[in-house]
């Protein structure tokens, strides 16, 4: 009796590897790179007793920690060990992340991951597959684009180190970018990608005001850079956001009768209106003007970390007060999570 329970667990355990096979491989190729990059990160410690490392880089990194501690003292998010150790990526890319989307339709491509939900983007650590994911998709008529993230939390699966990558950028840049990651290791709801995106995008682009104005001065240059280039960013945001709404219009409005390629040169031309006016844009710093063009993916990556700004924005102020570290503990207490 225990003999054929034991062989009809092993045939149960053999047949799920062979169905989730390919989601069980992607899974060890994801885990295998990120572990590399865990095992060869260092201290931070070690870079700034590093006479060679340079000097501008050893103040971004004591900026992070100040960041670090600022999000967790004054924003209540989780304390963890992220961003303790540095990976030095040698100013190479780590990560491609592939989107996907319906061609005639704002729907995207969700990808299904135990634990975390469905989600609408899928990393790799090798280009090379990123870009046979791209050919796949493409060859079943979506919109495809691949993009490398400045930075990615594995929600307290891995520590997650700085990326060296990240000490290009601005103070304010910084702060947004380390303080979202951290509001992903802290409030994370699965299946809900469009809130969990939305929510770190809004506290970190509204903590870097709070924590430049605390480190450095409301009239400060570091202030005054990165309130030019949220604003722009803002500004850019609505009206690709507004682009969105026109061509989720136009989506609508096809017949079923309307032939593929008819759908094409409509959306084609719907795209090139919305990049065109980009040129009127009051913007502090012109967007560089370029021949690319844009398809859905474009489009719903901005639906999908700026399109609930404003009603984040309004809840905070109308009943925080503008006091994000209250706002963050009601989320907490909202969705029953650990903080």
């Amino acid at each position: 009796m225990i003999k054929k329970i034991l062989v009809s667990a092993l045939v149960i355990f053999i047949a799920l590897i062979i169905w989730q096979w390919s989601l069980i491989n992607y899974g060890v190729r994801m885990g295998y790179g990120q572990l590399k990059i865990i095992w060869n990160s260092k201290p931070v410690e070690t870079f700034l007793n590093d006479p060679s490392f340079p000097d501008s880089l050893k103040g971004k990194l004591h900026l992070i920690e100040e960041i670090r501690k600022y999000a967790i003292d004054s924003l209540g998010l989780k304390d963890t060990e992220n961003y303790k150790t540095m990976y030095d990526q040698h100013d190479e890319e780590l990560m491609w992340v592939v989107q996907a989307c319906e061609p005639f339709e704002l729907k995207p491509k969700l990808w299904h991951f135990p634990f975390v939900g469905d989600l609408p983007y899928k990393g790799f650590f090798k280009k090379e597959n990123a870009l046979a994911e791209r050919k796949k998709l493409m060859n079943e008529n979506y919109d495809v684009s691949v993009r490398n993230p400045g930075g990615w939390s594995t929600l307290g699966w891995f520590t997650d180190p700085i990326l060296s990558g990240m000490l290009r950028r601005g103070e304010g840049d910084l702060a947004s970018l380390i303080i979202h990651e951290m509001v992903h290791s802290t409030i994370f709801i699965k299946d809900s990608s469009d809130f969990n995106e939305n929510l770190a995008s809004f506290i970190g682009d509204t903590a870097a005001y709070y924590f430049l104005a605390n480190k450095y001065g409301k009239n400060s240059k570091e202030y005054f850079q990165y309130l030019h280039e949220d604003q722009d960013y803002r500004t850019y945001s609505r009206h690709i956001l507004g682009g969105t709404k026109s061509l989720d219009s136009l989506y609508q409005s096809f017949s079923p009768s309307e032939s593929f390629d008819s759908k094409k040169e409509m959306k084609k031309q719907m795209i090139q209106k919305i990049v065109k006016n980009i040129d009127t844009l009051s913007l502090f710093e012109k967007r560089k003007t370029t021949d690319w063009l844009p398809n859905n993916t474009y489009f719903m990556s901005f639906h999908l970390y700026q399109s609930k700004q404003k009603d984040f924005g309004k809840e905070l102020d109308l009943k925080f007060k503008g006091n994000l570290k209250a706002y963050i503990r009601y989320l907490g207490k909202s969705y029953n999570l650990k903080m």
